[in-house]
């Protein structure tokens, strides 16, 4: 269950949010606890969210542009419908999450497991996936991938 702490810091704001993640740098050492937090439709625009525990979150429809989520972990998280553009999900744990309809444009996907993810309707245009694992997730086969910076040869299918 998520810190009510930390999801009351959160949703003052990024301003608050960041700040108190750049001051207490100790207690950062320990993830943010957001496991089963209702996020849904969120402004999280810009905010610092790397290796936050983000399991089973309900980030549907959240604005998450620019966010920092290196190393977070959304494993089977409902990121429907969310906007995370220009985010960076470096080594993000993605495995069983949905982002159907989900936009990614520009997004930071190098080493992300998107195992299992539902992709399905997902935007990923300028999307990096170079070494990201895309074992078994569910995409549309017209699916536009054209845009994508990434060889077939860097990414695990």
């Amino acid at each position: 269950m998520a810190n009510q702490k930390e999801l009351d810091i959160l949703s003052s704001g990024k301003a608050l949010w960041n700040k108190w993640r750049r001051d207490y740098a100790d207690v950062q050492a320990l993830e943010p606890d957001l496991h089963l937090a209702d996020l849904h439709s969120i402004d999280l625009r810009g905010v610092d969210l790397r290796g936050a525990d983000l399991t089973e979150a309900n980030l549907e429809g959240a604005d998450l542009r620019e966010a920092d989520l290196r190393d977070a972990d959304l494993r089977n998280a409902n990121l429907r419908s969310a906007n995370l553009s220009d985010a960076n999900l470096l080594r993000a744990h993605l495995r069983w999450a949905d982002l159907r309809g989900a936009t990614l444009n520009r997004t930071n996907l190098k080493e992300a497991d998107l195992s299992k993810t539902d992709l399905r309707g997902a935007d990923l245009d300028g999307a990096d996936l170079t070494r990201a694992d895309l074992r078994e997730s569910a995409r549309t086969e017209t699916s536009d991938l054209t845009s994508l910076r990434v060889t077939l040869e860097e990414v695990s299918q």
